[in-house]
């Protein structure tokens, strides 16, 4: 680093665990950019001081992860039509005249890596578990991908609801089913596609299961679990077992970080080169 580097960060709260840094820095190394990526924790109460120092520090952006993605939207000044109906922001971009714009590529992110499988949306019958942010963003690219039918697993059923109602202006012809977890399981097991956007079956926690282990997957679905650390989750174990494509979610982690990063650089990102340094922080992570 100089003074002439250009400078990102990561917002959130915690933000020591992340893996954004090895990735965006490898990429940045990778095209000879002289730009570094850095973790900008930021208390709760703070998030409003945060924003003014994106501007008043000359970074030229940030990621935004947990908790902050929705509390750091009253703080900027434009949001881009994917982060308005997402309800989130992960992604901010400083402009040139100090103007705060949001954007979130996690639902672009999240359709990179389907089509990178060979995974369509288009026409396909979708279950999701979970009904938080990363079901919005999820839901958001579904709907705009195509997809015929997609039920809306959660434990909370009113929650289901209260998402579904919250695109219905936006179902792209799709139709839309709230159903109650894990009631609503076996019902769902004839989707094309399940996809686990909650937090279950993530490190330390492994045992977790976002399904009932007495519902069977077939040859010809595809399982997504959004949990990319353990890498093989107990979901995508028996996927596998019983046939299913099975996909983890370090592609979509890699994707939304490289639709951050062309936002910032206006380069193409060298998706291998952070996916396999994400790889290998994980790596070092497990081996602690």
């Amino acid at each position: 680093m100089d003074a002439t580097t250009t400078v990102v960060g990561l917002i959130g709260w915690p933000v020591r665990h992340s893996v954004s840094p090895a990735l965006h820095n490898a990429a940045f190394a990778a095209l000879g950019l002289n730009w570094a990526y850095v973790p900008l924790p930021v208390a709760p109460e703070r998030v409003g001081e945060a924003l003014r120092g994106l501007r008043a520090l000359g970074l030229r952006g940030a990621n935004v992860t947990v908790p902050h993605k929705q509390a750091v939207m009253p703080f900027l000044d434009s949001l881009s039509d994917a982060a308005r109906t997402i309800g989130a922001v992960n992604t901010i971009v400083v402009e040139d005249d100090g103007r705060l714009v949001g954007d979130n590529t996690d639902a672009r992110g999240f359709a990179a890596d389907l089509a990178a499988h060979g995974v369509e949306a288009a026409g396909r019958t979708v279950a999701v578990v979970g009904a938080g942010g990363a079901a919005r963003a999820v839901l958001y690219a579904l709907l705009h991908g195509g997809a015929a039918q997609v039920t809306v697993l959660n434990r909370n059923l009113e929650r289901a609801a209260a998402l579904i109602a919250q695109f219905a202006a936006d179902t792209h012809n799709s139709t839309l089913v709230a159903c109650a977890f894990p009631d609503g399981i076996r019902a769902a097991a004839t989707a094309d596609l399940v996809i686990n956007c909650t937090s279950l079956g993530m490190s330390p926690n492994i045992e977790g299961l976002p399904w009932d282990a007495g519902v069977q997957f077939w040859p010809g679905q595809v399982v997504y679990d959004l949990v990319y650390n353990p890498a093989q989750t107990r979901l995508l174990q028996l996927a596998t077992a019983q046939g299913a494509q099975a996909v983890g979610g370090l592609g979509m982690l890699v994707w939304q970080g490289a639709l951050a990063f062309q936002l910032w650089t206006d380069e193409e990102a060298p998706v291998a080169v952070m996916r396999a340094a994400a790889e290998k922080q994980l790596a070092l992570r497990q081996a602690e």
